[in-house]
């Protein structure tokens, strides 16, 4: 692994045991700075556009692999705010929270994702961090493993579940 420095003296940080966990901490005595290395908050929206949900391509993923609207979370900023950003931002999108999905660790990346479901109106213009987009059918949608993924799945039972039973 390479070395990582410290962001307050620039001596290299090392490896401690702090609070029964192993940290890096600076080698420097005379510093002290420990590095938490705690999850990054990120705001993600399941945006619903005339009853489908957009999923979205990042430039530089692979063809096939599509996600929901996601982006990390700014200064002063409350995560609701957060999400209609992103989504105006990505898409050209005016959106409105219809309600918290939850929160998932994405351990992979070091992340907190708050999810939200996103009612939106208007025409899609892709922003600049995005290659392209689908409008799936929620019947369609289908989780996948990691990441917003869960969030996916989540909504998809709460809906299931509001949904009147069949009749016979």
């Amino acid at each position: 692994m390479p070395p990582i420095y410290c962001p307050l003296c620039a001596s290299e940080l090392k490896t401690a045991a702090i609070s029964g966990r192993e940290r890096r901490v600076c080698s420097s005595e005379a510093c002290g700075h420990i590095y938490w290395d705690n999850p990054i908050p990120v705001v993600a929206g399941l945006v619903e556009l005339d009853g489908s949900v957009v999923l979205v391509r990042s430039k530089g993923w692979p063809e096939k692999m599509y996600g929901i609207v996601a982006g990390f979370l700014e200064r002063e900023e409350t995560p609701e705010e957060a999400v209609l950003r992103e989504i105006r931002e990505e898409l050209g999108l005016d959106g409105e929270i219809a309600g918290f999905i939850g929160y998932y660790a994405f351990r992979e990346m070091n992340q907190l994702i708050l999810a939200f479901h996103v009612h939106a109106k208007g025409e899609i213009r892709l922003g600049d961090e995005l290659e392209d987009f689908r409008l799936i059918r929620p019947e369609r949608l289908r989780p996948w493993p990691i990441g917003t993924g869960p969030a996916v799945r989540d909504w998809l039972q709460s809906r299931k579940a509001a949904s009147p039973p069949p009749r016979d």
